[in-house]
Formats: structure tokens, sequence, C-alpha cells
């Protein structure tokens, strides 16, 4: 199915936040909003889009207080930017998803990150102030320009993973952390699931700290087989004396790894083909999560977090693969598929026990269904 960059009857760029407010108060179709476009993939497709409203314009980083570690950045600020004016001050925003060129905006909306969550979190660890603009074009904040804020509820969450849904991302506020000086990762070849599994539940149990545990993966036997294999990399960053005291331990540890002086090269990627998931499951059932899936899918693991993304088959059975992985609390939600079935596919799979009250936050910021229709769960 043809993405809203193909479909949308205009397209609009604005370049200030008051801009996008008028737009979204002088407009009464569907409006979906984008940044670079690097994930218009993910989720459902939508339903409609008369305006495509792209947020790239908004490329400003407001403010950057190096000894509070907090920076404010519109949201058409690409996360590559962000990063090179921050390390001039030795500091990075520990967000590390693949996507090239990737806003914050887009990213924040798709609830996007990478190896690096294991140590840091998650983009709603790291948001802490959040400006949007709602359907009506009202602009509503919420969070402020310190760590911990109390004051009301905390929206940054509900609007991470909402994919436009309930209003357009604007500006961001995040909580940064200081560039570590040294790293090394150590590589260890993985037979099996079951290997995996050991080798990431001894790393868990540890007193190690990496930042990233990472895992690449190829099924090989199939459902319940067992087999496949792979490599597993395992990131410590730090200083020096640690970082080194740390990669002898953990050698000792899992009985075997190379040390490598950076991560290879299909750290942090997302697999590709046909039909890629996003899986989220129990860390510990990794290996049946594994055993899971078609003999023939690949993919990667952030194997101490629980979350997995593979390519599989396009004729992947997905009801009876989310059947599979559903006793450990899996989920497995769609990134991207075929054009010719995507529209077709159920994205994000079972509606939650949640959904009437996702229902009743969509009604509450967008009445008439004009922002992103069609793109969460259960059609919302």
């Amino acid at each position: 199915m043809p993405t809203p960059h193909e479909t949308a009857a205009e397209i609009l760029r604005p370049g200030t936040a008051g801009e996008v407010a008028d737009i979204m108060r002088s407009t009464t179709g569907t409006v979906v909003p984008a940044g670079a476009g690097t994930k218009t993939g993910w989720a459902a497709p939508p339903t409609s889009c008369d305006l495509l409203l792209r947020t790239t314009g908004l490329d400003r980083v407001l403010e950057h207080e190096p000894g509070d570690l907090i920076a404010v950045a519109e949201a058409g600020v690409p996360l590559h930017a962000l990063q090179q004016r921050l390390a001039e001050h030795g500091q990075m925003l520990a967000l590390d998803p693949p996507e090239q060129g990737a806003t914050l905006g887009g990213i924040v909306s798709a609830n996007a990150s990478g190896p690096r969550r294991l140590r840091y979190g998650t983009v709603r660890d790291l948001l802490i102030g959040v400006t949007v603009v709602l359907a009506d074009g009202t602009t509503a904040k919420a969070g402020g320009k310190v760590v911990k804020n109390v004051a009301g509820y905390d929206l940054g969450k509900l609007y991470t993973g909402a994919h436009g849904g309930l209003g357009t991302v604007v500006s961001t506020t995040w909580r940064l952390h200081p560039l570590p000086p040294a790293m090394c990762a150590v590589l260890v070849p993985v037979r099996d699931s079951a290997e995996a599994g050991r080798l990431a539940a001894l790393l868990a149990r540890s007193t190690l700290t990496p930042t990233a545990v990472e895992l690449r993966w190829r099924a090989g036997a199939g459902a319940g087989g067992g087999g496949g294999g792979g490599e597993l990399a395992v990131l410590f960053e730090s200083i020096e004396a640690s970082v080194r005291a740390q990669t002898r331990a953990a050698v000792a540890l899992l009985g075997a790894g190379t040390p490598a002086e950076t991560p290879p090269d299909w750290f942090g990627q997302r697999p590709t083909g046909a039909l890629v998931l996003r899986m989220a499951f129990a860390p510990a059932a990794l290996p049946h999560v594994l055993d899971a899936l078609p003999e023939t899918a690949t993919g990667t693991a952030s194997a101490c977090t629980g979350v997995a993304y593979a390519a599989v088959p396009a004729d992947t059975d997905l009801a009876a693969l989310r059947t599979a992985i559903r006793p450990y609390d899996g989920s497995a939600v769609v990134l991207s598929a075929p054009d010719d079935s995507r529209a077709e596919l159920d994205h994000w799979g079972p509606v939650a026990d949640s959904f009437g009250l996702m229902t009743r936050v969509k009604d509450q910021f967008d009445p008439e269904r004009r922002l992103s229709p069609g793109r969460l769960l259960g059609g919302l």
C-alpha cells in the first residue's frame, strides 16, 4: 500500500510551532504528521491522508544546558545533528535507533530505540518534556526542564508511540548523559536458542553493567526445533579501567568471547525482508520466542530486555506466531510489509484489555478522528 507521502492530497512543511497550530485550526480534513519519513511504514497505514504535515522545518535546537544535562530541540531536528552538537560538550542523547536521518519528533512518535536501551532506557525514560499541537490547534505542554517533574500527569509518555494519532509533536526536552570515554565489545558465537538464553541469563544475573547485549540470529530449525545460531555482542562503555575489567570478567563468565574495539557492523541494525516484526516478551523467554519463529527467519534481539526484530516470510501465519509467544507476555507488531498486503494485515495483534481507555483518550484528544486515522491499535 502506498505511504502517506504518495497518497496525500497536500503536503505542508511549517517552520514554527505557531504555523503548525494555524494549519490545524484551518484544516478540516485528515492530517498525518511525519518527520523525515524513516518510519512511515511502522504501524498500520492511515485510512485517509488529506494533508501530510512534514515537521522537518522545525529544525532548531532551542536550548542546551551542559551543566544540567538538558537539551530542548524542535521535532524536526535530526538525531544525528543533535548528537554532533552535544558531542562538542562531551555529552549525548542516549538513544540509538538505526534509521538514518530520523528526527526527534519521529523517534518520539514511533517510540524508536536501539541497543543502548538496556543501560539508558527508552524514549519514555529520556524524554522529560514535550510540546504538541492538538487536533483543534491548541498548543499543549507537558513536563519541563528538570529530570524529575511531578507537576501533573506525564503526558510525554502518552504521546510516545502514538504515531501522530493524538497530536503533532513540535518540541522535545531531553535528559542527557556524558559520552563514555572508552568502549569494548565482547563477541561470542551462539550455537542454538538454548545457549542464547543461557548466556543472556548469565549476564542479566551478574554484577556486570553492559550498555547493551545484542544477538544476531538465524532461526534454522523452525518452531520448537532449538536450531539456528548466531552471535552475541556484549558492549561495555565507561572509563577505560572499568571497560577492561568488565571485558575480562565477561569472557570468564561466558566461557568464551573475543574482545573488539567496536561493535560489529550488524550491531543495532534492524533486519530487512518482506515482513519485519517487532517482538516484545519476557526477557527470560528468549529461547522460546526464537524457537517460535519460522525456519527462514533472521533478525536481532536485545537479549536482556526482551525486544527482538525479525524478518519472516510474507506468508507467515501471524496469528499462530502471536499465539505461540503469548504465554511469555509476547507480542508481535508489523513494522514493514509488502505493499500489496499491508492494508489487510493485522499490524498490532489482539486488542488489549485497555482498549476502552485508549478509545476514550483518542476521543478526548482527537474527537473527530482526523489525526493519523486508523494507525493505532484497533483502527483508532
